[in-house]
């Protein structure tokens, strides 16, 4: 509605409030995105950015010329270009000056510009500041007509509409920005890749996106950190729109000793502020929410970031780290929306377009420069011409100069004469006498002679679009080598959606070691070191008076460890939850770990990755064997079950894992030296809490050892003085259970039998005595010899040191030959499951290959996994 009514003062319109908030809004929405929150996708700038750099640019605060105080900027920007308050303008200029904030600083500071955990700048009047060397590359030519200027908010001063940049500072430095109904966030990038890049496009501006996505592989940030989800950001880049998921890089450190591990963080995400980063781990750690946090210090420098989190004993670092992941900005993830004006209207850019727009405005700039060149070479040239005409006459121009009235008929006599124009005639009027000179007459020839091969060069590259592409691919070459870095940001493509702390344990073989008083430890494998038969050895636990090693794995950190104890009861926890410590630490009370009576200590301990088609077999002190499913032990926590029920005064000895689906034998040592073989099938399958039957019948001594051919074709025997020999497992007689068995190794001479092991005979044995001294040797250094003799020196013992415990573990001979084997079996199956498919017609002969490769991945992934 609009009805007019006339008064004395003049005309009032009666207008929709509706209609004028509409467009009221609809103007300031459009006057923030395009006039301060949003940057434009040519030269990545905000207006308050380009203000300033075109500003310092006029006040030649370059980076060859001395500081300048801040405040002469800020001053001269709000006078001129930006008619806003003061801390905007200077706000701006800090950040640009942050080497935290933008990947490729564009303001080079000198004082106290703010620091990363969140400092204000000093004020502007006490800090000096000039240009960055790189920011000459977003000013260079702007005074040759390579950029529209337009009035400023006064119509006092003209500033350019953008800046005629030569490097993509709308990826290269990134940009974030709220205006009304949008926002912008784009990331940093490295300025190698997005050259490479840029190079691609323009040599083919139909390059297809993925392309380009290979050479910008993803944000590269100021503070460097860890990328861990590359797989969601090459969608990022081809819709504009995702996030990146940054990690801080926090190195692991452990203290065997103490058992104590020390996280050190050295790299934190971008954006996050390092104080109130240590605020808040504090504050969870105050609160209970992570309670292996001992202390935290900020030991941060000029050189880099350096916070320490000490753990406390018995903590895992790895799995407390992902704790911290978890609930502390040691994790973030930057939004990416990249949002930018194209023709001052705001588009969602993917990569290729918005490289697009920064391969266009190069070409255009390069365009305009040089047809302003050409102008003004050609404007050079035609004036050196026209004085060269004079030259080469010169005595008829002296004379009609001074016939002529006044210089305006000189001008048009000389126009007249020599067919000169009137700049050219002008020009020579304005000619020095020093010109006559010959020296100078071939300046003069050598200056229109270049002058003819510049404009002959202007016209090439106006010509030729190929020329323009090649002639910025070369300034990009040499732009890259001078400004160029490697990333910062590592790229980690993890699975974070679904980790477990378990999964954040890494998957090694460690030795597990037990001692006699129930000191449990876990310990890497290479720790114990090859040396040849009858070694010294090294020492390989610390253990306290009248205590020594009774008992040591190999296992996966990822194994199910089952504790069987002397009163017949059952405890099961996994591998890496038994604490780390040194080769000579002593390690842990077992008591800590799993809830056993005083009066009971560990006598068996059973690694186990499956329990399907496996059974355990038991042995006791008093000669009584048990066989029971392994399923009927699989759901076992720390709190323990019972594994057998024993008769008094009978103890648990041993427990070995056998195949249900395979014939093996049982093979059980007396103390006496003798050994009795017969088959497992004698043995019927029982309860969890049966007692068991008969397995050899003492005769003197105590059960030693057990063992099955399950393990091997040969039989390795050790005595307690470190004699030891490998005899064929057909020595051992085959007999019922429940017999005295036949002699195993000579007790007279080499003493008491100390185990009983079944080998291939190319294992590694490792042998630790009752003082903690451990030697590491290969089988087949030992002699193989008859069932009942001595055997030879396995080992070197001290004064009063015996043999205590024996472990077997696989040769890195055959652990290749068993990785081999794998391999090829692996390969027979891809095979066969390829013609398979074929020949059932699930897939056609063109699919063939490609069935072949998804079948190769999957079971390569596969076994890996396993």
């Amino acid at each position: 509605m609009e009805n007019n009514k006339k008064e004395h003062k003049g005309i009032i319109n009666d207008i929709s409030i509706v209609k004028e908030m509409e467009t009221s809004f609809i103007d300031y929405a459009m006057s923030v995105i395009v006039s301060r929150a949003i940057p434009d996708a040519r030269d990545g700038l905000k207006p308050v950015h380009r203000r300033i750099l075109f500003a310092m640019g006029e006040l030649e605060m370059i980076h060859s010329k001395p500081f300048k105080k801040s405040a002469r900027v800020v001053g001269e920007v709000l006078a001129k270009y930006h008619p806003h308050g003061d801390s905007s303008v200077y706000e701006a200029m800090v950040r640009m000056a942050q080497s935290f904030s933008l990947r490729y600083p564009l303001v080079w500071g000198q004082g106290n510009f703010g620091s990363i955990d969140g400092d204000s700048a000093a004020a502007m009047r006490y800090t000096e500041s000039r240009l960055q060397k790189l920011s000459s590359l977003l000013l260079n030519d702007i005074r040759k007509d390579t950029v529209d200027f337009v009035p400023n908010y006064d119509g006092s001063e003209l500033e350019p509409k953008v800046l005629p940049s030569k490097i993509p500072n709308l990826l290269m430095n990134g940009s974030t920005g709220i205006a009304v109904g949008m926002a912008t966030s784009i990331p940093p990038h490295n300025l190698v890749e997005l050259f490479n890049a840029a190079k691609l496009l323009a040599r083919n501006p139909d390059v297809d996106i993925e392309d380009l996505i290979k050479e910008v592989t993803a944000p590269d940030f100021p503070t460097a950190g860890i990328i861990v989800n590359a797989n969601e950001i090459a969608d990022a880049y081809r819709t504009g729109r995702g996030r990146v998921i940054i990690r801080s890089r926090v190195n692991i450190e452990f203290d065997e000793v103490k058992n104590q591990g020390t996280l050190i963080i050295t790299e934190i995400p971008y954006m996050v502020n390092k104080s109130n980063l240590i605020i808040k781990i504090a504050d969870i750690a105050k609160r209970k929410q992570i309670e292996s946090i001992s202390d935290i210090s900020d030991q941060s420098n000029r050189k880099g970031i350096r916070v320490v989190i000490k753990l406390k004993k018995g903590f895992i670092p790895e799995v407390e780290l992902n704790k911290l992941f978890k609930l502390t900005p040691l994790q973030t993830s930057f939004p990416i929306n990249m949002l930018a004006l194209i023709n001052e209207r705001p588009v969602t850019l993917n990569l290729k377009t918005a490289l697009v727009a920064f391969v266009d405005h190069t070409i255009e700039v390069l365009v305009r420069r040089t047809k302003f060149e050409l102008e003004k070479a050609a404007s050079r040239k035609h004036i050196l011409e026209g004085l060269s005409i004079a030259l080469n006459d010169i005595d008829n121009v002296i004379s009609i100069i001074k016939k002529s009235s006044d210089n305006k008929n000189a001008v048009t006599q000389l126009s007249s004469v020599f067919g000169l124009t009137e700049s050219q005639a002008k020009a020579i009027l304005e000619m020095k006498l020093q010109r006559l000179t010959g020296l100078e007459r071939d300046k003069l020839q050598d200056e229109i002679q270049k002058l003819s091969e510049s404009i002959d060069g202007f016209e090439s590259i106006l010509e030729s679009k190929t020329e323009q592409v090649d002639y910025v691919i070369n300034e990009w070459t040499e732009i890259s080598n001078q400004f160029g870095d490697d990333r910062r940001t590592e790229i980690n493509n993890i699975n974070i959606s679904n980790i477990v702390d378990e999964d954040l344990i890494p998957m090694e073989e460690v030795a597990i070691t037990l001692s006699k008083e129930g000191y449990i430890k876990r310990l890497p494998i290479s720790e114990f070191k090859t040396q040849n038969r009858g070694g010294t050895g090294s020492k390989g636990a610390s253990t306290k008076e009248d205590d020594h090693i009774n008992e040591i794995i190999i296992a996966n950190t990822h194994t199910d460890m089952l504790f069987f104890t002397s009163n017949g009861k059952v405890f099961r926890i996994r591998a890496h939850q038994i604490p780390q410590f040194g080769k000579v630490a002593k390690g842990i009370p077992i008591i800590n770990l799993i809830q056993i009576e005083k009066d009971e200590f560990i006598t068996a301990t059973l690694k186990v990755d499956s329990y399907e088609d496996n059974a355990f077999l038991f042995v006791t002190s008093k000669g009584l064997i048990k066989r029971t499913n392994a399923s009927e032990y699989e759901r076992v926590n720390k709190n323990g079950k019972v594994a057998i029920r024993l008769n008094e005064g009978d103890s648990l000895i041993d427990v070995r894992r056998v195949p249900t689906t395979e014939n093996h034998e049982a093979l059980i040592g007396n103390s006496n030296g003798k050994t009795i073989r017969f088959p497992i099938s004698d043995v019927r399958s029982m309860g969890r809490t049966a007692a068991g039957v008969k397995g050899i019948t003492l005769d003197g001594g105590e059960v030693v050892a057990f063992t099955t051919s399950f393990l091997g074709d040969k039989v390795f025997s050790l005595s307690e003085e470190g004699y030891g020999k490998i005899t064929p497992i057909e020595d051992y007689r085959m007999t019922k259970r429940g017999g005295k068995g036949v002699a195993t190794i000579n007790t007279s001479k080499a003493g008491k039998l100390v185990t009983v092991k079944a080998v291939s005979g190319d294992e590694d044995v490792i042998i630790i005595t009752t003082k903690g001294t451990t030697i590491r040797t290969t089988l087949n250094q030992v002699a193989q010899t008859g069932r009942n003799t001595k055997g030879v020196k396995v080992v070197k013992l001290r004064d009063g040191e015996l043999i205590s415990s024996v472990a077997i573990i696989q040769s890195e001979d055959s652990m290749i030959r068993e990785i081999d084997e794998t391999t090829q079996e692996m390969k027979a199956i891809v095979q066969e499951t390829q013609e398979t498919l074929i020949s059932d017609q699930v897939v056609s002969p063109e699919e063939e290959q490609t069935t072949y490769q998804d079948i190769k991945s999957l079971i390569g992934e596969e076994t890996n996994e396993e």
